[in-house]
């Protein structure tokens, strides 16, 4: 467990024409989230690797890139590579064992992260997790923004929590989608440990008052 949540703004919510400008507005965060889109695994387009070495080299915070994507075997290491600390791709874009995309990332010296759509069981992944340093738990279906958080993902949050405090697992349990003051509550008392926020964040007036607070009210959950 970290000794506080970790907060991830998510770049979608950002005015696209300001990235650089985006990325330091929220440099009281812990990470920063970036979603690459491919048009295929999902239906929207959004930023690739180039624009990720660019955000990269100006960000305040480390990038947690979030792989929406087709063929992750081959794309994902490259941002790896580039510098992201944590690299994610989706288990059911994987056509062969997501246990080499995990090497290949930690190899290329990023964290390897698993994420799992709202429909896909946890149990169908067990045997790949313990080489992966993080789980995505999307809580809302991927692709878009400004979704409505799903609350019926929250038992395979919880069910990751057990695995992990009873020594099964031994990674970090992401949560992703529709996150905002309200909900990140209860995603924190599921035990969730990093969270992802775009427009709780970023539609905020004060960015860095916004992460404080969703670290505080997470931080509170945890405590019960």
């Amino acid at each position: 467990m970290p000794r506080s949540p970790l907060i991830a703004p998510s770049l979608l919510s950002a005015d696209f024409a300001r990235l650089a400008e985006e990325s330091q507005r929220v440099a009281d965060a812990d990470w920063l989230h970036f979603d690459v889109m491919d048009a295929h695994f999902v239906p929207n387009l959004t930023f690739g690797l180039p624009v990720m070495q660019a955000v990269q080299a100006v960000s305040p915070v480390p990038l947690d890139c979030h792989l929406m994507i087709e063929d992750p075997a081959r794309w994902a290491p490259g941002y790896a590579e580039a510098g992201a600390r944590n690299v994610t791709v989706h288990a059911e874009a994987c056509t062969g064992d997501p246990r080499a995309v995990a090497r290949d990332l930690r190899a290329a010296g990023s964290l390897a992260g698993l994420a799992l759509k709202p429909g896909t069981a946890l149990e169908e992944y067990l045997d790949v997790l313990p080489e992966f340093d993080t789980l995505l738990v999307m809580t809302v279906e991927p692709g878009f923004g400004g979704q409505r958080f799903i609350a019926e993902t929250l038992p395979k949050v919880r069910r990751a929590r057990e695995l992990v405090d009873t020594g099964h697992l031994m990674l970090l349990v992401e949560v992703d989608g529709g996150i905002n003051a309200d909900t990140i509550e209860q995603a924190a008392a599921a035990g969730a440990d990093v969270f992802v926020a775009g427009s709780a964040v970023y539609g905020a007036d004060d960015p860095a008052r916004a992460i404080a607070g969703l670290r505080a009210r997470a931080a509170a959950a945890w405590q019960g």
